[in-house]
Formats: C-alpha cells, structure tokens, sequence
C-alpha cells in the first residue's frame, strides 16, 4: 500500500479527478446523509435512483438541486437538510452523483464512440486513425510550418523537427528547462510572419535560479531561429521576477495565440489557486504582450497600480488550451478544472474568469472548493464538463479533408482519453461530440496544412491523424 501512496503524490492532477471518482469526503457525506435512502450503490431503495434519470426527474432538471437538498420535497418524500448540510457540501455532493453517473455508464459498457474493427464513425464522417510521427517521449505540442514539416516538444526539453516523415535528433542550444511535475518544455509556434524572419516561440518552466529555493520556477517565453539544427538568435520574450516563481510542479498554463501584432498565452495558478484573483500576480491570468515582448499601453490593468501589466484575463485556474476562431478571430480556451468543471471559455478584455471564487469543480479529496457556480462580474464558461475530461490543447478545424467540420472545436481530454468535437452557434455550445476515445491522453490537437486532423498523445507517446475513408 505504501507504494501505491507514493505513486498518488506523482500522478498528474490531470487524473487525480477521473481516478478519484467515488472517493473522499463526498463519499462520506453522502453515506452520513443519502445512503440509507438511495442506497449504497445510488441505485434506490426508499428513495429513487440517482443513476437513472428517467426515474429521478426533479432534481437537476425541473428545480435547482441546491435548493431541493436544502428545503425538500413533500411530494417525493424528500427531506429537507438545509440544518446539517452546507451549500458548498450540498454542491460536492451534486458533483459526486455526476461521477457515479458516469461510472455506471462505462461499467455499463456503454461507449460514446461508434467503431467497427478500426474505421470510427462519427460526426456524420468515417475515418481511420494513422499514426505519423513515433519516437516522442511525452510530446506536448505540435506545430506545423508546411505541409512537409512540423514543430514538436517533449516536455523533457527537447524541441524536435519533422520533416519529409523523418523525426530529427533534438536541436542543439535549446533552453534549459525545469522538468518538474507538469513543467518542462510545453508550446512551440512560429511568428505569423515566419518565412520571413524565421521567429519560433518557445514556452517552458524556468528557474528562478534562487539559491535559497532552488526548486522556484515559473513560466517563460523566448524566440530564437532554428539554423542547420541549432537554436540560435535567442531573445527574451517574458519573465515574471524571482518573487513570483514557485515550488510547487503544477499549472503552468502556456499556450500561444499570434493576432494582430500580440502574443496572448495563458499561466496557470500555479497551485495557488486564491493567486487567480490577485492582479498584482501573474499566475491564474491569460496575459497580452507585443510579439518582441513589449507590454501594450492599452492592457486593461496597465493603468491599476501595481497590476501585473501584462494581464488580459484573471480567475483562470489552468488554461490547458488557446485558440482564435478562424472567422471572427475571437479568442477561446480551454481551463483545465479541479474534479469536475473543465471549462471552454470565450476570453473577453478584462474580465474575471471566477477561479476559484466560482467553480463547477470540488477539490480532488472529495471536499467543496465553494457552493458557487456564479457571481456577477464573473464569467460563466460557455461549456463545462463535470466529471472532468482533463481538458488539455483545443483548435477550430481549418482543413478540407472534413468539410463539414470546418470552424467546430476540437478539444482534447487527457484522463478521458477522448477528442471532443464542439458545434458553436457564435459564443454557444450547440454539440459536444466525441470523436475518439481510448487511443491515448490527448495533450494537444491541429490542423496539418494537409486538411487532416492532427493529434499528439502521450501513453502512447506518438502524433497521429485523422483520415477520412472514402466509399469506392
């Protein structure tokens, strides 16, 4: 048992959510307050089961399941436990039946995807999954120069090329990176105007270098060229001072969106998730800079004393995703929750994302962050997903290969292992599809210049494409 212990303490927080379902204080609550009415498995007795929703038709759909936990129900014979249950206990709770719902699914045998021998069908198309780049270790992102050749990372630290179906040794001169917990090497992507001065963007977890907390570290950003296999030309980009880096191995944020002349990038709380709120600290924040590093005069804190200045958004907890739509060039993310509340926002000058004043989330050992799901001021997210997937990288798809995708959201989940196909009707989640599951931790998803679907794993530790079969 004490080993199993220890493999917990370094298990990603990305499956901390999925692998605890069922478990921790939530689940005693509900045996100190649910069981001895709805059962030990949720599936009834006195009272009705909570699995199935065809037989449980108040809560959640014709009343607020807050509400009816506090004051009760006469006509189906619910208690009231407004007296012994707080708001945040009764959210957790809410939280709780979601996972169990989805634990009798899959124990249901019940897939989301419809496949038949190796051919997936869905989202009105039939394709093959083949793999395309192999030999990664943990790769992370992917980013395409042409059709011939891509940009990878492996978290380790290693920036990679692949090029005419060949993967390249590591280039030579890249950063020095802090491999600790969820940090290490993490978004590549090249200036817009690459063919002309050759800018590649890296994105990665760095040292304080504080010899009296040797283990701070925060996110940093740097350009440089890549020449005859060498990382050359390095110039600064971003830092935060030594007084903000960190211990702590976890939400790091970081990835890329290039638009008119800016840099948006996103850094996670970092572990210390009332930071969020704090606009004199750079973590829990999507930030705008110029593309040489620059702070604009116009950021919508650059005027508040003591803000970061470099900040667009805060209240974010771990944006895991960044993208702009390819028509309206408004800008999306994908936030990476606590155990439940993976969120798909649509980010807005200076507004304030909730984290963790408002969440759809409960803490990973069963106990409530807050009973709040909104506040005014605060963002609602535009989809939210409670239990998690583990939302990671997201991107509108922009190819020919499936045309009826062009401009839906692919969102990848790492713990589900699923690929989520998202139809919006301007800022509203219209259909939330799964497209793939079970092929490995989806860490991060693209466009290839080739009108395929692109989609780096890791376990396995590979990138593969989505390839429609055509009908002879």
């Amino acid at each position: 048992m004490r080993r199993l212990s220890l493999l917990f303490l370094f298990l990603p927080c990305s499956i901390w959510g999925q692998n605890r379902i069922g478990t921790g204080a939530v689940e005693t609550l509900y045996r100190q307050h649910c069981m001895s009415c709805h059962g030990e498995n949720l599936r009834g007795g006195l009272g009705r089961s909570l699995l199935d929703a065809d037989e449980w038709q108040v809560v959640g759909q014709g009343r607020d399941f807050i509400e009816y936990v506090q004051t009760g129900d006469e006509i189906t014979g619910m208690p009231g436990f407004g007296s012994s249950l707080s708001v945040p206990e009764i959210r957790s709770l809410q939280i709780y039946i979601d996972e169990m719902r989805q634990r009798s699914v899959e124990a249901a045998g019940i897939s989301p995807v419809v496949k038949e021998g190796e051919v997936y069908s869905a989202g009105g198309y039939q394709f093959r999954v083949e793999p395309v780049i192999e030999g990664l270790q943990l790769p992370w992102s992917i980013y395409f120069l042409s059709a011939r050749e891509a940009l990878i990372t492996e978290r380790s630290g290693q920036l990679r090329v692949w090029k005419d179906g060949e993967l390249g040794a590591p280039i030579v001169g890249t950063p020095e990176v802090v491999t600790q917990g969820q940090g290490g090497l993490l978004e590549v992507a090249a200036h817009p105007d690459y063919s002309k001065n050759g800018w590649v963007y890296l994105a990665f977890s760095a040292s304080a270098r504080d010899a009296d907390h040797p283990k701070n570290c925060m996110t940093q950003i740097v350009r440089g060229r890549i020449v005859e296999e060498r990382w050359q030309d390095e110039e600064l980009i971003f830092e935060v001072p030594a007084e903000f880096h960190r211990s702590s191995g976890v939400h790091f944020g970081t990835r890329f969106v290039f638009q008119d002349g800016y840099l948006y990038f996103s850094i996670g709380d970092r572990g210390a998730q009332d930071q969020a709120q704090d606009l004199t600290r750079p973590n829990g924040k999507i930030h705008r800079i110029h593309d040489d590093g620059r702070v604009p005069a116009d950021n919508p804190f650059v005027e508040i004393a003591d803000a970061y200045p470099s900040i667009w958004t805060y209240g974010n907890r771990n944006p895991q995703g960044l993208d702009a739509h390819p028509v309206t060039g408004a800008i999306f993310e994908s936030e990476h929750g606590p155990r439940g509340g993976d969120e798909i926002n649509r980010i807005r000058r200076g507004r304030n994302y909730g984290w963790p004043v408002i969440t759809y989330g409960m803490n990973y050992n069963g106990k409530p962050i807050t009973g709040k799901t909104a506040l005014p001021g605060m963002e609602q997210p535009l989809h939210y997903w409670t239990p998690s997937i583990a939302v990671c990288g997201i991107d509108f798809y922009e190819g020919d290969q499936f045309p009826d995708w062009k401009n839906d959201l692919f969102v990848g989940g790492l713990a589900s292992q699923e690929l989520h196909r998202l139809v919006l009707a301007g800022d509203q989640v219209i259909r939330d599809e799964v497209i793939l599951k079970g092929e490995g931790r989806v860490r991060d998803v693209a466009t290839g210049p080739d009108g395929f679907l692109y989609v780096v794993l890791n376990g396995p530790d590979l990138v593969i494409r989505l390839v429609p079969v055509v009908n002879e």
